[in-house]
């Protein structure tokens, strides 16, 4: 699929100097129609898009891709030999709807041929179209979002920044296998969302919960296929670029460590950044630091391992944990990483549907909840998934 008519070019030059040391210049850039970058061997594709008409309460978000573009230019690069293009940014249908069907596209394309799509937004209304494209591929995804709330708003609505969640969670068929929210604000939360959440044996953690050791992330992170950040779960004093910031949230290192941990994750395959707003940052804070969470991001993808225990558990520690004498979890710890996985029983008539599923990442607190003969909660919820 030709996707370059979704897309138009950009002026490298308004990004970035002749440092050739500086990220900008390590980058190939879409920068005319009629040369569209050879997409083989590319591991990460950028692109922004400038769409903001469903943002509620944050006009002015779709300025955001150039801003940040700027930001990403000018750091330096690591140590990598990751192949990342910038294609651009996206043409914007006369209708939200044709945005959302070119950005599907586009990512359907890139996400098939194995180039993990960075989406600078924009809106978070887009995650719907990122959803989309793995509907297109038929592939049952992990999903994961950044974010102070949950989304859930009307669904009788047209889909927007506030509802986007609904929209997917109803989507039928569904290719959602589970969703997990990182950040939560409890006062930012109807109870009930909460209670729906755990019904639907969906994830939440509280934002103070990940605070206290920001550890516990890494596991949820390592689980998604499909990653959307809103800006606004980082507080305001770190990232005021945002009409939905508030005084608390996650400093500017803690999501940057979340980022890393992301770029990590063998699984993932796209993240979307949504909701800054340049008209509303104050020195460009936010659009830098947006560009300091996509630098930890490729410095965590370009330290990947290759590490998927359903394809080879040669380089494994094998443990197995009766619990009350009832349930037996097999656990898995990475002899390369030190990392840790939970294997969930799989009946075999659906084993291969889920075989993307059933070994879920944990940590080893979750080990240690095994062998004092308790039931992790990352494993009954799985569990509960799958009988």
């Amino acid at each position: 699929m030709d996707i370059s008519i979704y897309l138009e070019p950009i002026n490298k030059l308004d990004f970035t100097d002749n440092n050739p040391k500086k990220l900008g210049n390590n980058i190939i850039a879409f920068t005319n129609k009629n040369s569209f970058p050879d997409l083989n061997n590319v591991d990460i594709a950028i692109i922004g898009v400038k769409e903001d008409r469903r943002a509620l309460n944050n006009k002015g978000c779709g300025n955001a891709p150039d801003i940040v573009r700027y930001y990403i230019y000018n750091l330096y690069t690591g140590l990598w030999k990751t192949k990342i293009v910038d294609l651009g940014n996206l043409i914007l249908g006369h209708e939200v709807e044709d945005t959302y069907y070119a950005l599907k596209s586009c990512l359907t394309d890139l996400i098939s041929s194995n180039v993990l799509p960075i989406i600078i937004g924009g809106s978070q209304d887009l995650t719907l179209a990122n959803y989309l494209a793995y509907e297109n591929l038929g592939q049952i995804i992990n999903f994961v979002s950044i974010d102070s709330k949950f989304n859930l708003g009307e669904t009788h609505l047209p889909t927007n920044s506030e509802n986007y969640l609904s929209k997917i969670i109803t989507q039928k068929p569904s290719y959602l296998f589970n969703y997990t929210n990182i950040g939560y604000q409890t006062y930012f939360t109807d109870q009930e969302a909460i209670e729906l959440l755990k019904n639907l044996f969906f994830d939440a953690c509280r934002l103070g919960a990940i605070r206290e050791n920001i550890e516990n992330a890494e596991p949820m992170v390592r689980n998604a296929d499909m990653l959307s950040v809103d800006i606004s779960s980082v507080r305001y004093s770190d990232a005021p670029g945002n009409a939905n910031a508030s005084p608390n949230g996650f400093y500017g290192e803690e999501i940057c460590q979340i980022m890393r941990y992301a770029g990590l994750s063998d699984k993932l395959t796209s993240l979307g950044i949504y909701e800054i707003n340049p008209s509303l940052d104050n020195k460009g804070i936010t659009s830098h630091l947006v560009a300091q969470m996509i630098w930890y991001f490729i410095d965590g993808f370009a330290n990947r391992k290759n590490i998927i225990p359903q394809r080879d558990k040669t380089n494994f520690i094998k443990y197995l944990v009766t619990i009350k004498n009832q349930y037996e979890i097999v656990f898995y710890k990475s002899n390369i990483t030190g990392q840790w996985w939970m294997e969930i029983p799989c009946p075999t008539e659906i084993i291969n549907k889920y075989e993307r599923h059933y070994m879920v990442p944990c940590s080893y607190k979750d080990y240690q909840i095994a062998t004092n003969d308790d039931i992790p909660d990352r494993w009954w919820m799985m569990y509960q998934k799958l009988i």
